[in-house]
């Protein structure tokens, strides 16, 4: 009999170095607002009033930290040498490129910190969690590292849970981690089906692929990362994401479909081949019927869909259907906002739509659910995990304080440069270590 399960959702808190370097090409969002001054306190607390909302409405809200930014460590391992004032006026001199990358806050989207599955779908009936590789982008590809001592450090217990390096940093095997992957079943407890989605096929040079953009997911990494997690052919279906779609500016599988249960919500333009991928999940998802919630190109443009990320919402269960958590832009983009009212006068799956303003990560080109990693947990394995990071009205309201108390609310990209954001980071990361229990997990730490 299937064990009880819920979808947690863990939450990236946004970083005190959130600034908008326009750094992922192929990222619409990202390179329109390039040298836009941000505000880092107020990003940080937008995100933490959708954690706290969705927390209050009863469900398993978990906080991943950001990472430590600038990041010294990866200067002084391209060559810079002295002190860390030094090292930043040097960088800022002769590469301000490389100081953005460095100083990114992009770990806020946990969407790609890693792919995890359920331990009913994997062979050895445990919660595997593989951080992705990332390295289509620089600036994300020093992510891996302390993503993984997070994830170890929040699911620690060997019983339950079971860790894997990224996979090798080479871009036939480019992984992006969970906004390339979704899951779908009847219900958390029971197996079901992970759906991998692919950008091209690393060793196949007559594949199709995009033309403009890069696809930075390949198939041979989806594939590795279900032997790795002990997926068999009964509980993994891989897809091909359509080059046309990567072209319009739909970098994850996350910009353009996302799915919950036994509900798949996609644009048209999703896939390479819709009815194959349908079929495929269809054939191995058991206890239940696929509802494919399908978005025409009439009711939706491409591009209102990539500039609303209408797709990047979370879909969440309620006692009465689903909710779609929408971002704000999707109730001003009147293509979007007109097919939402018809969505909840349909009638289907999904009941209820609730908008979220998450502007200072949009401007960036991360919605609510980049902004988030699901992990499905049993009761058991909830209890064995480190409950200092799941939100509650008192760690909502020390994270408030910690985020005035430490955050600017305003940041430039001259401001990386200044080596007191290197002292204050730290000291507010030392901090927020201690605040959610996690050890020492940074390398300023050790």
């Amino acid at each position: 009999m299937p064990k009880h399960a819920i979808e947690a959702n863990f939450d990236g808190l946004v970083g005190p170095t959130h600034n908008y370097a326009g750094l992922s090409w192929g990222n619409v969002a990202s390179k329109a607002n390039v040298n836009a001054v941000a505000n880092p306190r107020e990003a940080a607390l937008q995100g933490l009033a959708k954690m706290k909302h969705l927390a209050d409405r009863g469900y398993v809200q978990g906080v991943l930290p950001p990472h430590e930014r600038p990041h010294i460590p990866t200067l002084k391992a391209l060559g810079y040498r002295g002190s860390d004032e030094q090292i930043l006026a040097a960088v800022a001199r002769d590469n301000p490129v490389l100081l953005s990358a460095v100083a990114s806050a992009s770990s806020m989207w946990t969407a790609n910190a890693a792919t995890v599955s359920a331990s009913a779908d994997t062979r050895d009936h445990r919660v595997h969690f593989t951080p992705a590789n990332l390295n289509a982008k620089f600036h994300r590809s020093i992510e891996h590292v302390v993503t993984g001592r997070v994830l170890r450090s929040i699911f620690s217990d060997e019983a339950y849970f079971a860790h894997h390096p990224a996979l090798p940093p080479v871009s036939q095997f480019g992984d992006e981690g969970a906004a390339n992957h979704t899951r779908l079943c009847a219900s958390h407890g029971e197996p079901g089906v992970e759906l991998f989605v692919y950008g091209a096929v690393a060793f196949d040079d007559d594949a199709p692929g995009p033309k403009t953009f890069p696809a930075r997911q390949t198939l041979e990494a989806s594939q590795a990362i279900a032997r790795l997690h002990g997926l068999d052919d009964r509980h993994a279906v891989f897809a091909q994401q359509n080059p046309a779609a990567i072209d319009a500016g739909v970098f994850h599988n996350d910009v353009i479909a996302v799915g919950n249960g036994n509900v798949l919500f996609y644009h048209e333009q999703a896939f390479l081949n819709e009815d194959r991928v349908l079929a495929d999940i269809s054939g191995r998802l058991k206890g239940a019927e696929l509802e494919p919630v399908r978005v025409r190109e009439s009711q939706v443009p491409l591009a209102d869909a990539v500039a609303s990320y209408l797709f990047n919402s979370q879909l969440l269960n309620t006692p009465d259907g689903m909710l779609l958590a929408v971002p704000a832009e999707c109730r001003e983009t009147p293509s979007v906002s007109h097919y939402l009212d018809e969505l909840l006068a349909s009638g289907g799956p999904i009941t209820a739509v609730e908008v979220f303003d998450v502007k200072q990560s949009m401007r960036n080109g991360g919605g609510p659910a980049c902004l988030r990693l699901r992990v499905v947990l049993r009761d058991d394995e909830l209890k064995a995990m480190n409950h200092g990071v799941v939100l509650t009205d008192e760690l909502y309201g020390h994270l408030t304080a910690w985020v005035q108390g430490h955050y600017r609310d305003r940041l430039s990209q001259e401001d990386l440069a200044d080596p007191m954001l290197v002292q204050e980071t730290r000291h507010a990361l030392d901090e927020l270590t201690g605040i959610l229990g996690l050890g020492m997990i940074y390398d300023f730490q050790h």
